[in-house]
């Protein structure tokens, strides 16, 4: 009896290999991509990996031309192709490399579609935007000031209304800047320089503006309140709320 006892309890070899199978195919997802990244590593020599961390850093330098943010995915699927598995490997060389030779950050600004853009380390690029040569600049320095000084967020009918007091109607074809309705509002808003957004529970449509994910990473906003100062012929401490909050987004 104590014989067959022992013989019930014992697993068949076949059904052992099952359960493994069957472990295997648990494993967890995360897993198994790092033993695939590992594979992928495996099959590329450094020298070859230095050549798709050269070829990435060249993309990016190309896609952000445009100011449009660089999405993980299309460097996946554009640079890397065959060894896209490799994409976080890459990515830690390619942002240690753009911050050591080119002064630049890659600075993630959407973590649930994994899209970057390059900021400029450099502590005076903010005065690029004020420099009156790069007109588009100019008024996007003027946009940015304006709700930066109006508490941060500003409707959109009040923003076209501080406008035309500098001579720029949404309506009419600006000499300078042209369709100014279409760069405000999709190019300026497209390079994240800007955020629109409806404002909710309106019955006819409203929109407000934001500084953008761009801005708040380039542009200080001492910058801004100092070029706000030489406007009105001020000093920055006579804005003493402004003032405060530039100073402590320097800290």
């Amino acid at each position: 009896m104590a014989h067959s006892r022992t013989e019930k309890s014992k697993v068949p070899a076949s059904q052992k290999k099952r359960n493994r199978t069957n472990e295997d195919d648990d494993e967890p997802d995360s897993s198994k991509l790092s033993s695939r990244v590992q594979c992928a590593e495996q099959k590329i020599s450094p020298k070859q990996l230095e050549q798709k961390v050269s070829e990435v850093i060249q993309y990016i330098l190309t896609v952000d031309q445009k100011k449009i943010p660089i999405k993980k995915s299309d460097i996946s699927k554009n640079v890397l192709k065959d060894h896209r598995y490799l994409i976080n490997t890459v990515m830690k060389m390619v942002t240690k490399k753009m911050n050591e030779v080119f002064g630049m950050d890659l600075v993630e600004i959407d973590s649930k579609l994994h899209s970057f853009i390059l900021v400029n380390k450099i502590p005076n690029a903010g005065e690029a935007l004020a420099d009156s040569a790069n007109k588009k600049l100019g008024l996007l320095m003027i946009l940015l000031s304006i709700i930066f000084m109006k508490g941060g967020v500003l409707k959109c009918a009040k923003l076209w209304y501080v406008l035309k007091k500098f001579g720029i109607d949404q309506s009419t074809h600006h000499i300078v800047f042209g369709d100014v309705k279409k760069l405000i509002m999709e190019e300026f808003v497209r390079q994240k320089y800007l955020q629109c957004s409806r404002v909710p529970h309106t019955d006819v449509p409203e929109f407000e503006f934001r500084w953008g994910a761009r801005a708040e990473c380039e542009v200080p906003k001492m910058k801004v309140l100092e070029f706000t100062a030489k406007m009105y012929r001020n000093a920055p401490t006579d804005w003493s709320s402004q003032y405060k909050e530039a100073v402590e987004a320097q800290s």
